[in-house]
């Protein structure tokens, strides 16, 4: 089965999927950008989700390029599926770790048994990933991945994000 990809702009709170994918920090306390959208909309349940995996299983918070799920509070979705991105480093190549974000969340939602979900352009905001490059690894790694994930939606906050996503789809 082909995975449909479909890109919108606005504000990925606002989008209806099975699992909405948050762009988190490592601590998966909240954050600023889209972590701190979606744990501001999603409500407390998100957070408290949360602190339980930090006391359990990510003590040390969640590897970089690796994705969980918690509930998906008060968002339009079933779960939102945390993943840690890289930062950005002109002298180390961590492009693998960006795919691995995407790969992952594909791997969760699929164990979730998501049909619909709904990514973000992770690591391209404080994290600096240079957005064409991002979209290209984003598209060419959910292309890639086998999954049983039935709709892919990357909602892009800006213009210049959803240019540089639409760009790369074509």
């Amino acid at each position: 089965m082909t995975t449909t990809l479909t890109l919108v702009q606005g504000d990925i709170t606002r989008q209806s999927a099975d699992a909405i994918v948050n762009a988190a920090n490592s601590s998966l306390l909240g954050g600023g950008g889209v972590d701190g959208a979606i744990h501001r909309r999603g409500g407390p349940a998100i957070l408290e989700e949360c602190r339980r995996l930090r006391a359990s299983r990510y003590g040390k918070g969640l590897p970089t390029g690796q994705a969980v799920a918690t509930t998906a509070g008060d968002l339009d979705a079933r779960w939102v599926i945390h993943t840690v991105g890289p930062v950005f480093s002109a002298t180390e190549d961590h492009s693998a770790l960006l795919a691995s974000c995407y790969r992952e969340s594909l791997r969760v939602a699929d164990e979730l048994g998501a049909r619909t979900v709904a990514f973000p352009a992770v690591s391209t905001g404080v994290y600096r990933w240079p957005m064409d490059d991002a979209a290209r690894i984003a598209l060419e790694t959910v292309r890639a991945a086998v999954t049983a994930v039935e709709e892919v939606t990357f909602v892009l906050f800006d213009d210049r994000a959803h240019a540089a996503f639409a760009a790369r789809l074509r």
